[in-house]
C-alpha cells in the first residue's frame, strides 16, 4: 500500500463511526471480508406500493446517494437495468426491481438535488437513463481512484486498498434477470452499495491531500452533463474478426447477417451471440456458401443448428450476394479525424515529429501527476491538435482548441503550455 492509499485509509477509519461492524482497515495487510449489509439484505421493491415507501425514506434521508445497477450483459439483448441498488444515511439499503416498477422518475425526481455516488459512472448511466433516474450530480469513485493514482480501480481493490475490507465478487457476471433472485446476489448487490459513501469520503481527502479535488470535481460535472451518446454508426463494422474480411461481397454478408442476428436476438430478447457468433458470421462472410448444406459445414452453424435456422442464414448470404456493386458496403469508416498515427511519417513527417514530441511530454506530465494518460488528456484530443494545429501556436490557441475538442479547465491548464511547445519545437 502505498503513503497516499495509507493516507486514505486511515481518513476513511476516522469517518466511518457508522460504518460496518469491526471498523477498521486490513489486519497485517489481511482484509476484512465483508459478508453480510449492516442491516441484513432489504427485501426487493417490486410494487408501487412499496416503491413509494422507498422514495419516501429516501426522501427522508441525508447526505449523498450510493447507486448501483445489475444488468444482464451476454444473456439479455440490450443493456437493460434488471436491478437497482441504493443506499444513503437515514434511509438504508434498498434493492429495486426495475421489472415490476419500470418507471424510477418518482425516485429520481426526489433525488435530484442529491450527489449520486456510482463507480464507473458511465456505464450504469445510461440503463439508469431509461428507468427515469438522472443525476445533477455525482461522484464517480473509479475515476477518483484513477486521478488519485490508484494501481487497481475496480470496486473490490478499491475498497480493500482504501478501507480494509474484501468484497465478494463471485456473482458479477449472472444473469441478472432471473427472477426470483437468489439470496447470494442479492447480499452480493447489497453490498455493493455498502461501503460507497465511505469510499467517497475517503477518496474525497485523498484527492484534496494530492490537489486534485477540483479536476475530479470538474471530471464528475462533464460526466453528468454529456447528453446520451448517439446510436453508433454502422454497428455490424464491430463484429469480432472484421480485419480478416477484406473484400466488399464478404463485408455485404456479415452487415446481412448481423441485421438478421440483431432483429432475432431482439425479438427474443437474448444477447445476440446467443443466438450466432461473431465468430460464425466471419466464417459465413469469408467462405460465401452457395447453398443450406455447405453453410451447414462451417463452423459455427452445425451443432445443434436445425434446418429452418440454416435457411434463415442462408437467406442473408443470398441477399449480400445479389446486391449490386453499387449497393455494397465501402471499406472502412468515414475519416473524420486524423489518420492512424502510424502513417503520419509517410504522409506529414513535420506532424509526426509534433505527435512524438506532444506524447512524450504528456507521458513525463502524467508520470509526474501519477495518474493514467488518457485521464489527463485523451490521446484523440493530442492526435487532432498535432495532426491541425491552431495558428500561431500559443498556449491560447491551443488552449482554445482543447476546449472546442472537449477538455476540462483543470486539463487546458496543465496541458496547454506543453503542448504548445512540443508544436511550436517540431516546426
Amino acid at each position: 500500500m502505498t503513503d497516499a492509499q495509507e493516507t486514505a485509509a486511515e481518513t476513511a477509519l476516522r469517518t466511518t463511526g457508522g460504518g460496518p461492524p469491526d471498523d477498521g482497515v486490513a489486519v497485517d495487510g489481511v482484509p476484512i471480508p465483508l459478508l453480510e449489509p449492516r442491516e441484513g439484505i432489504p427485501p426487493v421493491v417490486a410494487t408501487q406500493e412499496a416503491l413509494d415507501e422507498v422514495i419516501a425514506a429516501f426522501a427522508a434521508g441525508t447526505g449523498p446517494v450510493a447507486v448501483d445497477a445489475e444488468r444482464a450483459s451476454g444473456y439479455r439483448y440490450g443493456q437493460k437495468a434488471y436491478l437497482v441498488q441504493l443506499r444513503r444515511e437515514g434511509a438504508g439499503s434498498a434493492l429495486i426491481d426495475p421489472v415490476g416498477c419500470p418507471d424510477l422518475s418518482g425516485l429520481g425526481a426526489v433525488l435530484a438535488d442529491t450527489e449520486w455516488i456510482l463507480h464507473a459512472a458511465t456505464q450504469d448511466l445510461p440503463c439508469l437513463r431509461e428507468i427515469g433516474m438522472i443525476p445533477n450530480r455525482l461522484f464517480d469513485t473509479e475515476l477518483a481512484g484513477r486521478l488519485a493514482g490508484f494501481p487497481r480501480v475496480g470496486l473490490g481493490a478499491m475498497v480493500e486498498s482504501v478501507l480494509g475490507y474484501a468484497l465478494e465478487k463471485g456473482h458479477s457476471a449472472v444473469d441478472w434477470s432471473t427472477r426470483p433472485l437468489p439470496e447470494p446476489w442479492l447480499r452480493y448487490a447489497a453490498l455493493d452499495v455498502e461501503l460507497l459513501v465511505d469510499l467517497r469520503d475517503a477518496l474525497e481527502k485523498e484527492l484534496d491531500r494530492q490537489g486534485k479535488l477540483e479536476w475530479a470535481r470538474q471530471e464528475f460535472a462533464a460526466i453528468a452533463e454529456a447528453p446520451p451518446a448517439p446510436p453508433r454508426k454502422d454497428p455490424w463494422r464491430r463484429t469480432s474478426g472484421m480485419h480478416k474480411v477484406r473484400r466488399r461481397r464478404q463485408m455485404a454478408v456479415v452487415r446481412e447477417l448481423w441485421t438478421a442476428r440483431d432483429r432475432i436476438a431482439q425479438r427474443r430478447d437474448v444477447s445476440p451471440g446467443k443466438v450466432l457468433s461473431d465468430a460464425a458470421i466471419i466464417e459465413a462472410a469469408l467462405a460465401l456458401p452457395p447453398n443450406v448444406h455447405a453453410l451447414g459445414e462451417l463452423p459455427g452453424f452445425g451443432g445443434r443448428a436445425g434446418r429452418r435456422q440454416l435457411e434463415q442464414w442462408q437467406a442473408a448470404v443470398d441477399r449480400a450476394k445479389a446486391l449490386p456493386e453499387s449497393e455494397l458496403p465501402q471499406p472502412g469508416q468515414p475519416v473524420t479525424g486524423p489518420p492512424p498515427p502510424r502513417a503520419w511519417a509517410d504522409k506529414d513527417p513535420v506532424a509526426a515529429a509534433r505527435l512524438s514530441a506532444a506524447r512524450t511530454a504528456v507521458s513525463a506530465l502524467a508520470e509526474q501527476l501519477n495518474m493514467p494518460q488518457e485521464n489527463l488528456i485523451t490521446p484523440d484530443t493530442v492526435r487532432r491538435i498535432c495532426w491541425e494545429p491552431p495558428k500561431p501556436a500559443t498556449p491560447e490557441t491551443v488552449g482554445a482548441a482543447l476546449a472546442a475538442l472537449g477538455a476540462r479547465a483543470w486539463q487546458i491548464k496543465l496541458v496547454g503550455p506543453l503542448l504548445a511547445k512540443a508544436l511550436t519545437a517540431s516546426a
